[in-house]
C-alpha cells in the first residue's frame, strides 16, 4: 500500500467531521409568533421561540424581525440586549463630546470675520 494514501484517507475523514458539524443541529427555521415577555424586567421585550429546539430570541415590533443572538435564557438576552444598547448609547455621547470640542475656539484664538463685516 502506497505512503500516500494513509493521509488521503485521514483528509477525507476530516473533511466528512467538519460537514457533518455544520449540517447537524438545529437551523431554527420555525420560529414562533411574537411573544411579550411576562414580569417587570421582561415585560418591556417580545420575543420568539423555535418550536423545534426552544431556543429563544428577542423580537422588534417596530420592525418585525428578531435580533440579536439565540439563547435558552430569556433574562440573560435581555442583560445581554441592555449591555448592548448602554455601549452604543456611551459611543454615541464620546463622539458627540468630541465633535463639540473639536468645534469650541481656543481662549487664545480669534473666531474668523464673516466678509462684509466692518471691524
Amino acid at each position: 500500500m502506497p505512503g500516500w494514501i494513509w493521509p488521503l484517507g485521514l483528509a477525507a475523514a476530516g473533511l466528512g467531521s467538519a460537514v457533518a458539524v455544520l449540517l447537524r443541529g438545529c437551523w431554527h427555521t420555525k420560529m414562533s409568533w411574537p411573544m411579550r415577555g411576562e414580569g417587570e424586567e421582561a415585560g418591556e421585550y417580545s420575543y420568539q421561540v423555535c418550536v423545534e429546539c426552544g431556543v429563544k430570541r428577542l423580537f422588534d415590533e417596530r420592525l418585525f424581525r428578531g435580533y440579536g443572538s439565540y439563547g435558552y435564557d430569556l433574562h440573560d438576552l435581555i442583560a445581554r440586549d441592555r449591555l448592548q444598547r448602554r455601549k452604543r448609547m456611551e459611543r454615541i455621547e464620546a463622539h458627540r463630546r468630541t465633535k463639540e470640542s473639536q468645534r469650541a475656539v481656543a481662549p487664545n484664538q480669534v473666531p474668523p470675520k464673516n466678509e462684509g463685516e466692518d471691524a
